[in-house]
């Protein structure tokens, strides 16, 4: 019983000492790699010239200019958001090809969450964070969608996600009563209420038409917007549960191999009483 004892600390020992270590070199090794696809081959982009600028100019286009009305930096960063990520055919690629499948050293939580579940939210990630959104570079109009919510709320712009069947858009509500509606997947400033669009969805027509969308993506999207939609106040109500397990993933990511070190310590320091009591 001792030696089975003895057997179970010493194994416990370098599993905690091993498993801590490889997840502190993941950390580190995370530090010096980009996320964000080094190169999409156009054939694997929904749009034509479809990611149009870098994530440095990206992050510069949304900050806020000076003497900016909320409809003007609101409008503007439709189309930043639009040029800055990578439409890619979402499930058309293995997952790990554009990082859709977080890597181990980008966040090992969120990777072993995919590698060990089969909860497909895991399996290609949508990120909660605007930030590490941008950072990766590809997404849909959720993940748009999502951005462009959550830098309107840091301008204090009130605003929803708006969900129809198979499309995200993004809806705000400004100081002087009006709503306007925007897409920032496909970069376009739509104007009329939801409700309106729903209502009559030939609005879209021309918004979209003045963007260089032709007929078949302005006849697709009317069907959409014919079928009702689903309000969200904002990305945390959206993707309730996602949202805040993200942020617990990103705090836990550090501490946690050093916890599981100091578990290996006390184990050690247990083996080591053992010892000398024997």
């Amino acid at each position: 019983m001792a030696k089975m004892k003895k057997y179970l600390l010493s194994a416990g020992c370098v599993f905690f000492l091993i498993l801590g270590l490889g997840l502190s070199a993941a950390n580190v090794i995370g530090l010096f790699l980009d996320v964000r696809p080094s190169s999409i081959p156009e054939q694997d982009l929904r749009f034509r010239n479809d990611i149009e600028l870098s994530l440095q100019e990206t992050l510069a286009g949304i900050k806020r200019r000076a003497e900016e009305s909320d409809k003007e930096y609101a409008g503007r960063i439709t189309q930043v958001i639009a040029k800055g990520l990578a439409h890619v055919e979402w499930k058309q690629f293995e997952p790990g090809k554009y990082n859709q499948r977080i890597p181990i050293w980008e966040n090992y939580i969120l990777y072993f969450m995919a590698k060990l579940t089969s909860i497909p939210e895991y399996h290609r990630y949508h990120f909660a964070d605007y930030e590490r959104s941008l950072e990766r570079g590809i997404g849909i109009c959720g993940d748009a969608s999502m951005i462009m919510s959550q830098l309107l709320d840091l301008q204090g712009i009130s605003n929803q996600i708006i969900t129809f069947p198979g499309h995200v858009i993004v809806a705000a509500y400004f100081e002087d009563g009006s709503t306007v509606t925007y897409d920032p997947d496909f970069g376009v400033v739509i104007g009329p209420s939801p409700a309106a669009i729903q209502t009559q969805p030939s609005l879209i027509n021309i918004p979209y038409s003045e963007q260089g969308y032709g007929a078949r993506d302005v006849g697709i999207l009317n069907r959409v917007y014919n079928q009702s939609f689903k309000e969200w106040d904002g990305v945390s109500h959206f993707i309730t549960k996602k949202y805040y397990f993200e942020y617990l993933a990103y705090w836990l990511k550090w501490p946690l191999p050093i916890v599981l070190v100091f578990l290996s310590w006390l184990l050690l320091r247990r083996l080591s009483t053992n010892k000398k009591a024997n």
